[in-house]
């Protein structure tokens, strides 16, 4: 009688199993775009250039999934040998194709028991709109300004968007008080800064972020699908557990989901309140990269208010082993076949305030071309990086003097909140780094094994003493047509900066070759 039912159920439900149907977007590598299946994505793996979608975190969300498919079908690697022999011969599809086979009916989206990713059970006093599913569109915590669905009225959309978003949801979702069943958390990576090497295809991307995990985690990391879903009773009573691995990491349930869908096999509304709580942390993510404070240890690198290009070295090797674990590997199978070393890496994710979403964002950066030597290059990038530091923060004093002088008007101390609101309104600063960015990109490229350090050096100092010296002219010429006393705060305020420039001529003449007399 229940199987009666159970198939009856079935037959009412609308179908769409992520194995087959399209709903993963791809980038072909002769430029077509297109959806696929779980199973077509990644058997034809090196036909796709990359995963494609507007929002950043879903672009996240797709590899740490395809990910989790991999390790548990192919089960492994556990070393980095294994990870080595399938990056030269290829993964192997029967095996791709029977774990797929074997656990097709956990991947319906829409399913009366085993809904994907979802709590079948799960009937909430109060249904919501598919928005608060989306970054984009949740105006809970991240309303933007030109998003202009009223989430009172905001439709339905087709499952492949929701599965997207849903994706996205578990992997990004951060803590937001108290939901229907229990307090909500903060998903175990969500507010770190992703990182994902890139290859010549989608092969190449995946096999680079193919962690080897041994042989006795690999046994029991599962992920979401492979897992009985939580009860409403472990739900309302704050579950946590470990993390087993990286699948289970990856496709982690922070979020207690069900989809609601329409006849017409789209999705209108669901139930969302808190899922899983992450215990204690007992491994690192493989795609972040971390940092050491003094008093609270080991942290996640996250973004801040200003381009990550100025934390970059965070991601490249290092003697402690706080770069992502994804480069480190990325670099060790380019090494072995060096004509498909990762040429680039992406970066992903969000910042937050508290339950409230700040801004997301995605960056794609050139990997430096000596990494594929033995040559430790992050050490060699910070020094620059702090060169050009250095000179911001004489442009900030400099900028600290006219703003002080200037609303001085004689022998009276201004207000330090008036000195700092006549800060943040200058931009200054803001155009020595616009500026900058670009040269850093450049010198990324041209950082190969074969050139000099003290030449990258050379050209770097003079990219910065250019980006320095005509922030500040850019300022001057604009106070040069205002009053007398724009003029002298001007005069007295630009000490710092000639000082500075002063110690980068020195710097840049020590460096530059010596000419031959004739």
């Amino acid at each position: 009688m229940a199987n009666s039912m159970d198939e009856a159920a079935q037959a009412a439900t609308p179908r769409f199993n992520l194995v087959d149907e399209p709903w993963i977007p791809v980038r072909w590598l002769d430029g077509r775009h297109g959806e696929l299946g779980i199973r077509d994505t990644l058997l034809q793996a090196e036909r796709i250039a990359e995963i494609q979608d507007a929002s950043p975190l879903v672009v996240a969300a797709l590899h740490r999934f395809l990910l989790a498919v991999l390790y548990r079908a192919l089960e492994g690697p556990a070393d980095g040998q294994q990870a080595k022999t399938w990056f030269k011969q290829g993964w192997a599809g029967g095996k791709i194709e029977a774990y797929l086979e074997k656990w097709r009916e956990r991947f319906w989206l829409f399913d009366p028991r085993y809904p994907f990713a979802q709590i079948s059970s799960f009937e909430p006093r109060i249904w919501r709109a598919w928005t608060v599913l989306a970054a984009e569109h949740n105006a809970d915590n991240a309303k933007v300004l030109f998003d202009h669905v009223d989430v009172n009225r905001a439709g339905a959309i087709a499952p492949a968007q929701a599965i997207r978003w849903l994706l996205a949801t578990q992997t990004f979702s951060v803590s937001c008080g108290k939901s229907e069943l229990s307090h909500t958390g903060t998903a175990p990576s969500a507010t770190a800064v992703m990182a994902l090497p890139l290859g010549r295809n989608l092969f190449d991307t995946l096999s680079y972020a193919l962690v080897p995990q041994n042989r006795l985690v690999l046994a029991g990391d599962l992920p979401v699908w492979e897992r009985e879903p939580e009860t409403l009773e472990a739900l309302k009573g704050g579950c946590e557990r470990a993390v087993s691995g990286f699948a289970d990491r990856y496709t982690w349930r922070i979020r207690a989901i069900r989809l609601q869908v329409d006849s017409h096999g789209a999705v209108s509304r669901l139930a969302f309140a808190s899922g899983v709580g992450p215990q204690t942390e007992q491994q690192s993510d493989p795609m972040l990269g971390y940092r050491v404070d003094e008093k609270k240890g080991r942290l996640p690198v996250i973004f801040r208010e200003r381009g990550f290009w100025r934390d970059f070295d965070s991601l490249l090797p290092d003697a402690i082993g706080c770069a992502p674990q994804i480069i480190e590997h990325a670099i060790g199978l380019g090494r072995a076949v060096p004509q498909r070393f990762p040429s680039s890496v992406l970066v992903a994710g969000q910042s937050n305030d508290k339950a409230k979403i700040e801004y997301w964002r995605m960056e794609r950066f050139s990997l430096p071309p000596a990494l594929a030597g033995c040559r430790m290059v992050r050490a060699e990038i910070r020094v620059l990086l702090a060169a050009a530091e250095e000179a911001q923060t004489a442009l900030w004093h400099a900028c600290k003097a006219f703003a002080r002088n200037l609303l001085s008007r004689g022998e009276r101390e201004p207000a330090g909140k008036d000195v700092s609101n006549f800060l943040r309104q200058m931009p200054v600063t803001d155009s020595y780094w616009s500026s900058l960015e670009p040269c850093f990109h450049q010198i990324l490229a041209e950082y190969t094994e074969e050139r000099d350090p003290d030449d990258i050096r050379l050209s770097w100092l003079r990219h910065v003493r250019s980006a320095m010296r005509s922030a500040w002219r850019a300022h001057a010429s604009g106070v040069a047509a205002g009053d007398a006393w724009a003029i002298r705060a001007l005069a007295q305020a630009q000490a710092p900066v000639l000082r500075h420039l002063g110690r980068l001529n020195q710097e840049i003449s020590k460096l530059e070759p010596t000419k031959e007399s004739a």
